[in-house]
Order: structure tokens, then sequence, then C-alpha cells
């Protein structure tokens, strides 16, 4: 008995446009060099103290290669190497680790260690500083920690900055997170501009060089795109922000996944563009998945934004290099 099998439905075609630049910044490639030549020079385990970077898929590749995370230094035993991660720590934690005579290797980010230095020549020079960043996030935490309680204040939101109080008659200076919002922090630094005179001109510089020109890949992304899948784990704040740029943008869905397995393919009713991007701390293998999978579903033809090209670099430490 013949039975007729009807032909497969064709596949839909979808247009998909990758961001330039995304995925990898120099300082999130330099951190996890670092914890791949330390265990590579003193073998496993080497201790990290947080994640390294904010991405699931990098801190389970290395948990394999024998890294142990942990919250704190006393999680950590006196013999053996650990690294501080890419967001940076508070001056107490290098200082705990002289005391205990530790072998730590320290892989902040250049760019953060830079927002360090600007904090510590502000503070000497008799100047309180309002501080724009995200309460509770290490890189804060961090920036926070290289002065004495008291010196810096968070500045969370614009309704913050509309009511932030200067501590007496103290001069003020300003300092950014490096993952923020490009538009929002110019939006906070506009009032506290506007409330305190004396303060510099809005600038961008403390808004890492990679953020910067992530968001604005993506901001040519939302502004044509349907939907806007934004490679990243959910604690990253880089990536977080490409979510919010691109909806503002014009785009009219943009969604945060780590992977493709957290794809949801009804959100892809209706679209017939489609942008993808990642985050800082998203490695580009996720993304050629990403990429497969919506090419296992749809006639998709795939298209690479023209965008910055990036060619910064980080120095390892000499430790690891000698």
């Amino acid at each position: 008995m013949n039975l007729h099998v009807p032909p497969p439905s064709p596949r839909r075609p979808l247009h998909v446009r990758l961001a330039t630049p995304r995925g990898f910044c120099a300082g999130v490639d330099r951190a996890i060099q670092i914890v791949e030549r330390a265990l590579e020079k003193y073998g496993a385990p080497v201790f990290v103290r947080h994640e390294i970077v904010h991405n699931r898929h990098v801190v389970e590749r290395l948990k394999g290669l024998g890294a142990v995370f942990v919250k704190e230094l006393d999680e950590c035993p006196d013999d053996r190497p650990v690294v501080f991660s890419a967001h940076g720590v508070p001056k107490s934690v290098p200082a705990t680790a002289r005391s205990r005579e530790m072998l730590f290797l320290d892989a902040t980010c250049p760019l953060v260690s830079k927002v360090h230095v600007e904090a510590e020549r502000h503070h000497a020079a008799g100047r309180h500083i309002l501080l724009i960043g995200h309460a509770g996030h290490p890189e804060v935490v961090g920036t926070m920690g290289q002065l004495p309680p008291g010196a810096i204040t968070l500045v969370e939101t614009e309704e913050d900055a509309e009511t932030v109080q200067r501590p007496g008659d103290a001069p003020l200076a300003y300092a950014t997170q490096t993952t923020l919002s490009v538009d929002d922090t110019a939006g906070i630094l506009a009032i506290l501009k506007r409330r305190f005179p004396e303060l510099p001109d809005p600038h961008k510089e403390d808004i890492c060089y990679a953020t910067t020109n992530r968001q604005e890949a993506v901001k040519r992304l939302g502004a044509d795109c349907d939907l806007v899948l934004v490679v990243g784990s959910k604690n990253s704040s880089n990536s977080a922000r490409l979510v919010e740029v691109a909806m503002r943008a014009g785009a009219r869905d943009a969604r945060l996944v780590d992977d493709a397995s957290q794809v949801d393919w009804a959100w892809f009713d209706g679209v017939d563009t489609l942008g993808v991007t990642a985050g800082a701390s998203a490695p580009e293998p996720l993304i050629e998945a990403l990429i497969d999978a919506v090419r296992d579903r749809f006639d998709a033809t795939v298209t690479e934004d023209d965008g910055a090209r990036e060619t910064v670099t980080f120095k390892l430490p000499r430790v690891l290099t000698a």
C-alpha cells in the first residue's frame, strides 16, 4: 500500500545580522588566560576569588581544568595560588593575601584598575567621589574598597543623582563603573553637573572601549531588527545593558540567553530580521552554536555588520610569562 507522505514544509526565510564587535574583550581574554597559565605553571588546584568573569560556560570550563572558585580568601589554603577576578577587589583582599604569604595573581582588568587609580588621586586631593554604578556589583565593591569608608557615595539612578548630598563642603569628583549603559550614564552625569557645576564635564573614559563599542553595534541592530538575542549570563552587567540598549534603539523584542538551549522559538513569531550579539564575557563558540540552531529551523541568511575593529591587548603578569 502506498501512503502519501507530504513533503516537508519549506523553512521560513530569516535574515540574521551579526553585530561587530561582539563577545570577548581584551580584559576578559587576559583574565581567562591568567587562570589557564596559572594551572599550567602551578598545577591544579588554582583558586579563584569570585567568578573570573561573569559567564557560566567560562567558569564551568575552567572548573574542568582544575580551577576552584570561592567567595572569600578564607576558603583558600595558604600554599596554593589564588587569582583575583577581572572585576577588581578591595585593597583589603591583597593585603590579607600578603599577610598570609599567599601567591596571588591579580586579573583585574587594566581599565578597572585605571578607575581605582583615578579614585585614589581624587581622594588624595581632598575630593569626595560620586561613583555611578550598581550596588553589589563586584566592580563597584572593588572600587569603593580602594578608599576608606565614607570616601565614596554610590549613585545608581537619575533619582539618586537628584537627591545625593555633598558631605559638608567637600569638593566633588566622579567615577563610573566600566560596564554601564553609555546613555544612562550620560543622563545621570547631566543631573550631577547641573546640581554640582564644579564637576568636570561629562566624559566616557571610565566606560570601557569594549562596552561602548558593543552598545554602539547593538544600537545599529536594534534600529532594524524585530528580535535581538544577546548571548551572555544574567549576572553580566555589560550583557544586560545590551538588551536595554537594543530595546531603546527600536527592536521589537530583545532577550538575554546563556546559550542556544535557552531560546524560546515562540519569540520568532513574526520575526523577519534577527540580530545577534554577545556580551564581553561570552565566548564566540556560544554565538556559533546559536546561529547553527537558527539555521536548523529557518532558511537563514547571515550577514555581519560593519563595526569597530578592536586591536587592544593587555599584558599578562610577568610571573606567568617568565
